[in-house]
């Protein structure tokens, strides 16, 4: 009795193991990321006069998309550049008063040294001064809005999460021994479980190291074509099977 009933177990468990088998592999999850994404950040402590854009908003790239108070740091501009005109007149002076011996050459050489200083002043001013607004760059939407107009912010305090959805790419991992025959430009299907629709997308690169304990990679997908409806953060089922 025992010895038969072994016998079912093991025939049991033989024809698990075939079924398991011939079972079809699961299909990858993947989800759907941007292709540039960051968080603009201030890089002058000053008050934010204007925010152009809102939570979900899209943009241009170059588009100003937060503006400054910056009157302290334009009059600091100002003064930096008289005092270059300042130093440039003396020096060009200075310059004349040499030829006809009536200065020495020292003081031509401190009149340039101080134009020299003088410009760098203004340089770094006007460098100073193109930080009181942050452009955006490049095309993409707004994923969350982290200060408010008229709220002063510090030198690196971030301002704007941002995304470029115009090329949503997909990451998702598929066992080591795939990559066999999975190569970039390997073209398949994705089924998106919030639209509950097909899309075509392409293998782009594979990851540069296998996971030795599961003998998996991550792998990385672009969506074929642009689709309105399709945003960062959806998932779905990735339908690529070994040949």
């Amino acid at each position: 009795m025992i010895r038969l009933l072994a016998g079912v177990i093991l025939v049991c468990w033989a024809c698990a193991g075939s079924a398991l088998a011939q079972a079809p592999q699961a299909e990858p999850r993947a989800q759907l990321t941007p292709r540039d994404y960051t968080t603009l950040a201030a890089e002058i402590g000053a008050k934010v006069e204007r925010i152009a854009v809102r939570e979900g908003d899209r943009f241009a790239k170059g588009q100003t998309l937060v503006s400054f108070d910056c009157s302290v740091q334009r009059a600091q501009q100002d003064e930096a550049r008289a005092a270059m005109v300042v130093a440039d007149r003396t020096m060009s002076v200075n310059k004349r008063l040499l030829d006809l011996q009536t200065v020495g050459k020292l003081e031509v050489d401190v009149s340039v040294a101080e134009t020299d200083k003088a410009r760098a002043k203004l340089n770094a001013m006007t460098a100073t001064a193109a930080k009181c607004v942050v452009v955006a760059p490049f095309d993409g939407r707004v994923v969350e809005q982290k200060v408010r107009s008229q709220q002063f912010v510090q030198p690196g305090q971030p301002l704007l999460d941002i995304l470029d959805d115009s090329e949503l790419e997909l990451d998702f991992v598929v066992p080591s021994k795939w990559l066999v025959w999975l190569k970039p430009g390997h073209h398949f299907q994705v089924a998106i479980d919030e639209t509950a629709k097909t899309y075509p997308a392409r293998l782009t690169r594979a990851g540069a190291r296998i996971d030795p304990v599961s003998q998996t990679v991550k792998v990385t997908g672009t969506i074929g074509g642009r689709f309105p409806e399709l945003s960062a953060g959806m998932s779905g089922k990735v339908l690529l099977s070994p040949p």
